[in-house]
């Protein structure tokens, strides 16, 4: 039920700058429209069953967004541009980072998009080829969406019921990751290809060409050390990060 109060809303620029979506769809202009945070998202926030269960996040997300949009089909990239976006929204842009010997308080609204090559990409296509550097296997792999990220979630819990020693979070991700082997796009030949047929060197290749292409947030940032040295780092997202009195 649309509300009968006007509430502010900002429009957030998405890493992917839309190139992902294929036309029509409520994101191919490469922007979204979110809302102030309100005494509902809090309510939300300090829930304590979304807390246990890990979905207190991505609830408020869906309750900030204003564009109607199939939250499963936001690309990973843009999802954390969009949590910076709803934090500073939320509470202001400077958040405290505790780095071991005192708090610095960082800018959020320093942190830009990666730069990405158009070209790279066809309106509405989420295929990329790559050659494996070391077999010369050639694989075409895809961007993961949060809904994507979720079935791989669900996976991994469904392989540690059967057996709670059997850690596959990384072959999973390759598997749900890669469209095709070869040319062969079975998913039964993908399966068998990362389990038995991918070199781990092959497989860090691949997945520092998944990084490349992947549109998203940079969220490194500079801080001085305790001797004044000046290093980088990336913004750790803890607990306080949309609970400031945590």
């Amino acid at each position: 039920m649309e509300s009968k109060f006007k509430l502010p809303t900002e429009t957030v620029e998405l890493p992917s700058k839309g190139l992902l979506y294929p036309e029509g769809h409520a994101l191919s202009g490469g922007t979204i429209e979110m809302k102030y945070m309100t005494a509902k998202e809090e309510d939300i926030l300090t829930n304590q069953n979304y807390i246990k269960n890990g979905t207190v996040i991505d609830r408020l997300l869906k309750s900030l967004i204003v564009t109607e949009v199939n939250y499963d089909e936001i690309f990973i990239g843009d999802k954390n541009a969009i949590m910076i976006a709803a934090r500073i929204l939320s509470y202001g842009k400077d958040y405290p980072v505790d780095l071991g010997y005192g708090i610095q308080s960082v800018d959020l609204s320093q942190f830009e998009h990666k730069e990405i090559n158009p070209d790279l990409y066809k309106q509405g296509s989420n295929e990329f080829s790559f050659t494996l550097p070391h077999t010369e296997n050639v694989v075409t792999f895809k961007l993961l969406t949060h809904g994507d990220e979720k079935k791989i979630e669900q996976e991994v819990k469904g392989l540690q019921k059967i057996n709670k020693d059997n850690i596959t979070e990384a072959t999973t991700r390759l598997k749900h990751i890669i469209t095709s082997i070869n040319g062969s796009s079975d998913r039964n030949d993908i399966r068998e290809f990362v389990d038995f047929g991918l070199l781990a060197r092959d497989a860090r290749a691949l997945r520092e060409e998944y990084n490349r292409v992947a549109p998203d947030i940079d969220l490194t940032f500079e801080y001085l050390d305790e001797d004044g040295t000046e290093r980088e780092a990336v913004l750790p997202i803890t607990m306080n990060f949309f609970w400031p009195e945590f």
